[in-house]
């Protein structure tokens, strides 16, 4: 790679994305060739969800830019166009090289299009997947607007060749976070549990969020959840919903737990400490990603509940997940099955992701990337 010190953003609006990305920041952090800068948004800012922003400036990055005046509504498009607003006075003032974006979510939307728009690399990481939301049309857009791919499987990478994406812009490296997960670099469950006030042995986590195209029906959903969670009488670690659409319908439901000695409630966990507590948990409960992604590399039995990850996975593929519907009868009887799931799963990575990133990111091939794209007709 040429000498000319490299400009990289990286936009993170959420815990989850940031876990995803971390190890990318960290291996370019450490080298003198690049210059890395994080935009800090979305749920990121929520005092209601943690201030998660906070464990982004404990991990000591020297240009970290807070968006404190990015305000989020409940409404998806006001979001996007504050901060596109806001992402764009950014990016002309530091002028960078690449953006990278992850995901799915309305904030690396933004990210995506300011890059386009200012003529500047956008890598995407996590592409070509699927799920059971409006947030997989928001994962394609984003996509259409990336210059290369970062994916973790190949058949992540067929889908993107099917939106007509150019093969070579496409990299199949595996999820990052994994590498994280197969470190040995994880806090012990002792100093977790001290630190969160956990006091029991065994447990299940429960995540569940907002599908905003079923709003209609949230209410009821998380109802019928919750009172399978109660009834159960198990151990659950709690972590609240991301902010999307319903979030709200979800918080009020959870207010049943209030002096319940078997669950505890967090807005957010820091990533590597929940990692910690989903490595020694009992299962997963909910329709969090990380029961189809992370859960399974630790063989940690899942229960899907409904339809947000629908399409994500096969019993196949994923055979430490157990599916149900929002129906307090069948989560009870799943509960009560769902030591049999306890099945390790490596589908999407080996823990080889951040090498293989930073073996493609340092070769000038990659920098005379043409941001000038072309659509590859799908040829039957």
């Amino acid at each position: 790679m040429a000498t000319i010190k490299k400009k990289i953003v990286f936009l993170t609006g959420t815990r989850a994305d940031y876990g995803k990305m971390k190890s990318l920041m960290k291996i370019l952090d450490h080298d003198p060739r690049f210059e890395i800068y994080i935009f800090v948004c979305g749920m990121h800012l929520s005092k209601e969800f943690g201030s998660t922003y906070k464990e982004i400036q404990k991990d000591g990055y020297q240009n970290i830019y807070i968006a404190y005046g990015l305000t989020q509504t409940r409404d998806y498009s006001v979001n996007l166009g504050n901060t596109v607003t806001h992402f764009s006075g950014y990016v002309d003032n530091i002028q960078p090289d690449m953006i990278i974006v992850h995901g799915d979510r309305m904030d690396a939307m933004a990210g995506a299009l300011v890059g386009a728009l200012h003529n500047i690399m956008v890598g995407h990481i996590e592409g070509g997947e699927l799920s059971g939301t409006v947030d997989e049309s928001i994962r394609h857009a984003i996509s259409k607007f990336a210059h290369v791919h970062f994916v973790c499987t190949e058949e992540a990478k067929s889908r993107l060749i099917q939106l007509g994406e150019e093969e070579q812009r496409i990299h199949v490296i595996g999820s990052p976070d994994i590498d994280i997960m197969m470190s040995d670099a994880l806090p012990e469950l002792s100093a977790v549990r001290e630190r969160y006030d956990i006091l029991f042995d065994h447990y299940g986590i429960l995540m569940y969020h907002p599908v905003t195209t079923e709003y209609d029906v949230i209410g009821e959903n998380i109802k019928e959840v919750v009172d399978a969670i109660i009834e159960s009488k198990r151990n659950y670690v709690v972590i609240y919903p991301n902010s999307d659409l319903g979030c709200e319908v979800i918080l009020n439901e959870y207010k049943r737990f209030e002096g319940n000695e078997h669950i505890r409630v967090f807005p957010s966990i820091r990533f590597e400490y929940f990692l910690t507590i989903l490595k020694h948990a009992d299962f997963m409960i909910g329709n969090s990603s990380a029961g189809v992604r992370e859960a399974g590399i630790y063989g940690v039995p899942t229960i899907d509940i409904g339809t947000r990850q629908v399409g994500r996975y096969t019993k196949q593929t994923s055979p430490n997940i157990l599916h149900t519907i929002e129906s307090q009868s069948e989560i009870m009887e799943a509960i009560e099955k769902i030591s049999d799931y306890a099945i390790e799963s490596y589908v999407y990575g080996d823990g080889n992701s951040t090498k293989r990133f930073y073996e493609i990111i340092q070769k000038d091939s990659f920098w005379n990337t043409d941001i000038q794209k072309h659509f590859v007709d799908f040829k039957m």
